[in-house]
């Protein structure tokens, strides 16, 4: 598949949000945040929210009709993905609010937890309810897009206590560390199931045609199309390679190393955040770019 990147823009930051959001929440459960931080963190929740919501009307022909994609909700995830987000962040600013003005704010703080655990089932179901491509079409792309939002978010969590309760920055730390390992135990396990997987259409299944030897020599036009354009990301494979390692060393191993060798350092922690994040965009490409769509069994030789 082309990878889009308004699409990766919008599920890494609205993951990373999530997760920040999450993290604080936690220990203002535990009552051991203070106000200026829980402000804080409210308020950069809101703005990886916010900026990832925007960047998906950079591809839209016209923006202003945006709002009718929340009609199919009883079918289509992506329609609930459309209604929780802004739930979601209607949620954390409301939770955020209510601590400014000294009110009580346990039970937003709960909705919010729940919205952010419904918005990382309804953005992975988008990708795995689709049966024709199996690199998406499992548990773990649900679990992986919850794992690595919220070790992202655990990140940003320590990079912002250094910085307004350093506390906590150890714990934050320890907890990213935690949560980054299963994540990338569960990406490293969904590369090791998607390169088993078998194609279930061959070239005699894509055209119709019973023939036990079918050799293609032009794709039956002159020039590209929309296919050859929207389901193939059309780079070579030492990029992708290179994609997959960059994000296989990105989104756990360097942010660990820092996070255990940082001492609390708000600059490096914040470095860490930064450099997984790099690796959470460079994941995502390869989540797109690594999917097979059938169609291409026709359409990839131009001859």
């Amino acid at each position: 598949m082309k990878p889009a990147w308004s699409v990766l823009f919008l599920t890494t930051l609205i993951g990373a949000g999530q997760g920040l959001f999450v993290a604080v929440f936690v220990a203002d459960l535990l009552s051991r945040a203070e106000k200026p931080f829980i402000l804080a963190g409210a308020a950069i929740s809101l703005c990886l929210l916010g900026a990832g919501l925007a960047a998906s009307f950079f591809p839209l022909g016209h923006p202003e009709r945006a709002w009718r994609s929340a009609a199919m909700w009883r079918t289509s995830w992506l329609s609930r993905e459309v209604i929780v987000l802004p739930a979601f962040m209607a949620a954390v600013f409301a939770w955020g609010g209510a601590h400014w003005l000294g009110l009580p704010s346990l039970a937003l703080g709960a909705a919010g937890v729940a919205l952010a655990l419904a918005l990382f089932v309804c953005t992975g179901m988008i990708y795995a309810c689709l049966p024709f491509l199996q690199e998406w079409r499992t548990p773990l792309t649900i679990v992986n897009f919850t794992l690595l939002g919220c070790a992202s978010g655990l990140s940003a969590a320590a990079a912002l206590a250094a910085l307004l309760q350093p506390s906590l920055a150890r714990a934050y730390a320890l907890a990213a560390l935690v949560v980054g390992a299963a994540a990338y135990l569960g990406r490293l396990a969904a590369l090791w199931r998607n390169a088993r997987l078998r194609p279930k259409s061959t070239l005699a299944s894509a055209i119709g045609v019973k023939h036990p030897k079918i050799v293609q020599i032009a794709q039956g036009a002159m020039g590209g199309s929309f296919n050859t354009r929207e389901f193939f990301h059309g780079r070579p494979r030492e990029v992708v390679r290179a994609v997959r390692w960059a994000f296989l060393a990105l989104i756990f191993p360097v942010p660990a190393l820092l996070l255990l060798l940082s001492d609390h350092s708000r600059t490096v922690l914040g470095a860490a955040f930064l450099l997984q994040y790099a690796g959470l965009l460079a994941e995502r490409w390869y989540f797109f770019a690594e999917a097979k769509h059938p169609q291409n069994l026709y359409y990839q030789a131009i001859s």
